[in-house]
């Protein structure tokens, strides 16, 4: 009975029914069009702001810290075995279309980022805590809609994503060392523990330190085995480009595929429109102190994972001699090609990678849910403690569960999710291009940005204290 529910949904989100596709396709046309193409035309704008991230005031969590964190969410089982995925079901036209919600979902990153940041808290604790629950019941004045968002969030990022990411880690780490699934869950369970119970802040600081080493060294590696298969690269890229649009043998069915899958687990992997980054986007204190910093700092975080990650990932499985069979394969296949390139060592180096970012991955996604106990006053020790026990209880469950299994509930949460946040954040475009135009004129006038709530329309309220 419960397996027939998950795939009647799945089906009318992701299937036949599409609905997922068509809604992310909108709102990343419809912000790419409202702002103006903003991650194109203020792509260079947006590396600028990276320069002084790392800043802000004491105690507080910075934008690069808060931009880590989110990658730590984003860079995780779907830029490794979800590209996997997309490439056995969807061939190599999928990453094409991978790219293409990349580029719109900047836009649509952007929006929600900003929005985070303009409808942020403060908890219990004094920390900064937002997301699309905040910006729903304060903007939108609809408190049962930002119930109906927060629970999407729990069985998502709060338990399903956390069981999903420890099970691909289990995996990789069964293949390449064989070592038992439920030792390796058991151990990775109790380290994840000992990050979490730090606290929002101590999540980013690891965030921080770990992001930029491991994105560094995948690239790397990436680029390594592109030179030394240089001469097989136009080829690759003509292929992904043809079977994109179906004009291989297979024909218009593989177009389908193509699409269909390429979307599927672009979003899976870069979240845009998913309403989990502006629970990061919402905890900076940023430099400039507006809300737009953060927004652009975030659209990064979409480029970076998907454009230049999830690319490096798709050139190592096609440039290698393996068999892409058709039927649906994870980390598995991106461990046969780095196999293919780099000999036993490619095996373990997958691992590695996989376990790190899987593993940030699952640091992080408990950090999103946690940020909406403050919504149903549990943002204290009971309701902490009784949150991060399921949390961590999932994750051993996943050790050991079925791929098609978990996929699948990750599915269906990330879906209900990313529906709920387009409606709320095209019903609050005004907001967004109000706090932008307002950024775009201090930015004329040649001052640094200063966001003062009182100088700028915003829908709904925000909370007293943070933008006065």
């Amino acid at each position: 009975m419960f397996d027939t529910i998950v795939k009647s949904v799945n089906g009318l989100l992701w299937g036949e029914g599409q609905v997922l596709i068509y809604i992310l396709l909108f709102a990343g046309i419809w912000f790419s069009v409202r702002l103006k193409a903003i991650q194109i035309l203020k792509f260079k704008h947006m590396f600028s702001l990276l320069k002084g991230s790392s800043k802000c005031k004491k105690d507080d969590i910075s934008s690069f810290q808060a931009l880590c964190t989110g990658l730590c969410a984003r860079v995780g089982t779907g830029n490794l075995a979800g590209v996997a995925v997309a490439i056995s079901l969807g061939g190599s036209g999928a990453i094409f279309w991978m790219w293409v919600i990349a580029i719109l979902g900047m836009a649509t990153g952007f929006a929600e980022s900003v929005l985070g940041q303009v409808y942020k808290v403060r908890d219990s604790s004094g920390e900064f805590r937002g997301g699309p629950a905040y910006y729903i019941q304060q903007g939108l004045g609809s408190r049962a809609f930002a119930i109906v968002f927060a629970a999407c969030l729990f069985l998502g990022y709060g338990f399903t994503f956390s069981a999903m990411q420890t099970n691909t880690i289990t995996d990789a780490l069964n293949y390449a060392f064989e070592v038992s699934t439920f030792y390796s869950g058991l151990v990775i369970t109790v380290l994840a523990g000992s990050i979490i119970l730090g606290g929002f802040k101590a999540i980013a600081r690891f965030a921080e330190r770990v992001v930029p080493f491991m994105g560094i060294l995948f690239v790397a590696a990436a680029v390594i085995i592109t030179i030394m298969n240089l001469p097989q690269v136009p080829a690759m890229l003509k292929d992904v480009f043809l079977s994109a649009f179906g004009l291989q043998e297979a024909g218009a069915g593989a177009m389908g595929a193509a699409i269909k899958n390429g979307i599927q687990r672009g979003l899976y992997s870069n979240e845009a429109g998913a309403g989990s980054v502006p629970h990061a986007a919402a905890s900076a204190s940023p430099i400039p102190n507006h809300p737009v910093t953060q927004g652009y700092i975030q659209m990064l975080g979409v480029f970076f994972d998907t454009i230049v990650l999830c690319s490096c990932t798709a050139v190592v499985i096609l440039l290698a001699d393996v068999d892409i069979s058709g039927e649906m394969e994870g980390i598995r296949l991106t461990q046969s090609a780095m196999t293919a390139h780099l000999a036993q060592g490619g095996v373990y180096f997958v691992a590695a990678a996989i376990t790190i970012f899987a593993f940030t991955s699952v640091v992080a996604n408990y950090a999103y849910a946690e940020s909406n106990l403050h919504l149903f006053k549990l943002d204290n020790k009971v309701g902490r403690t009784i949150y991060t026990l399921l949390y961590l209880s999932m994750m051993l469950w996943g050790a050991s569960a079925s791929l098609k299994e978990v996929w699948d509930l990750a599915d269906i949460a990330l879906g209900l999710m990313t529906v709920v946040n387009v409606i709320a954040i095209i019903l609050l475009t005004p907001t967004i291009l109000s706090v932008n135009r307002d950024y775009n004129t201090q930015i004329e006038k040649g001052i640094e940005p200063e966001f003062k709530v009182k100088d700028v329309k915003v829908q709904g309220k925000c909370e007293d204290g943070i933008w006065d």
